[in-house]
């Protein structure tokens, strides 16, 4: 996949095997744990981690309020890849604005997540590409809630590993 300047892209080194990343990413009690900023917690209203599953959840933030996504697994290619959809929704599914989801104007309607898994010996090399703007997800906070989210999956997979 050809990568564009202007889009998201952070890659991470894990000291785990990419199995156990790759799970971390997959399994919903997991998730809960460390999908979220600090000081936010994550709440799945549904999750199923398959090509063509959904999913629907909110990270709850105590200072900018609740944001609510929703979303497909287009690829589940274990232990290897993910790639998910995530569109900007209300508690009841249903798409909102940007603007609304305290967002840029230009956000995208519907961003595509590509999460690669490469082993490296023991470690795991993540990769992370988001069709969003790279300068516009370091304004919101998005680029920055990513880093966060990553310390403390080093943390979760440090105690399983």
């Amino acid at each position: 996949m050809e990568q564009s300047k202007k889009e998201l892209f952070i890659t991470h080194l894990f000291d785990a095997p990419r199995e156990l990343v790759f799970e971390a990413w997959t399994d919903p009690e997991q998730l809960k744990h460390w999908y979220a900023p600090d000081g936010c917690t994550i709440e799945f209203k549904y999750i199923d981690v398959k090509e063509g599953g959904t999913f629907h959840s909110c990270i709850h933030d105590p200072i900018h309020g609740d944001c609510w996504i929703k979303g497909v697994y287009d690829q589940v290619i274990f232990p290897e890849k993910l790639v998910f959809s995530m569109i900007l929704t209300n508690e009841n599914g249903e798409s909102i604005a940007s603007l609304a989801a305290g967002k840029p104007e230009d956000w995208p309607e519907e961003t595509i997540t590509t999460v690669t898994f490469t082993s490296i010996g023991n470690q795991t090399k993540l990769a992370i590409h988001q069709t969003v703007s790279e300068e516009d997800a370091r304004q919101t906070g998005a680029y920055q809630s990513w880093i966060k989210m990553f310390n403390k999956l080093n943390i979760l997979i440090a105690i399983k590993n």
